[in-house]
């Protein structure tokens, strides 16, 4: 059996930042592994977004990397074989840089969450459930806005409504 431990701070971090309650009871996502991995791509690029607001240097691409090796080690620990990993690792690569690139619509320095995206990735959440989403991200956008480059590589995010 494959087995590995996921040694990524901010990857294990963000796993359970994609487990928190109150996406799934307030939010109503279905508790299910790619809406997991949505919100982890979510998370990311938010800290991404941040990291290059302020010029961060130490998020490197080997950090970037263990995210989806990390990611690559979960579908492997679910079962997938060589050849259905690499399908789905593109897909899910794919499915980043598409949350990446238009998650926020704000075109100066101020973070706003584009609806639109997610409603593509939660297309069965209600209208008042995605705005209430919405504001959890931008919370989330807010409260690591604060934290130091070090916290946010280390994975010490202590975020919580």
């Amino acid at each position: 059996m494959f087995k590995t431990v996921h040694t990524s701070d901010l990857y294990n971090k963000l796993v359970n930042l994609s487990r928190d309650k109150f996406l799934y009871t307030k939010i109503k996502f279905e508790y299910t592994f790619e809406n997991r991995i949505y919100m982890i791509y979510f998370f990311l690029s938010i800290i991404l977004i941040i990291n290059k607001k302020k010029k961060y240097k130490s998020f490197s691409q080997n950090s970037f990397d263990g995210i989806f090796k990390n990611t690559e080690y979960h579908l492997r620990e679910l079962g997938y074989g060589d050849v259905a990993v690499n399908k789905k690792m593109k897909l899910l690569t794919k499915i980043f840089y598409d949350i990446l690139l238009k998650i926020n619509t704000s075109k100066n320095d101020n973070f706003n969450i584009n609806k639109d995206i997610l409603v593509k990735y939660f297309p069965t959440i209600n209208d008042k459930n995605i705005d209430l989403f919405k504001i959890y991200l931008i919370k989330f956008h807010n409260y690591c806005y604060e934290l130091n480059e070090k916290s946010i590589i280390e994975g010490r995010i202590k975020f919580d409504l």
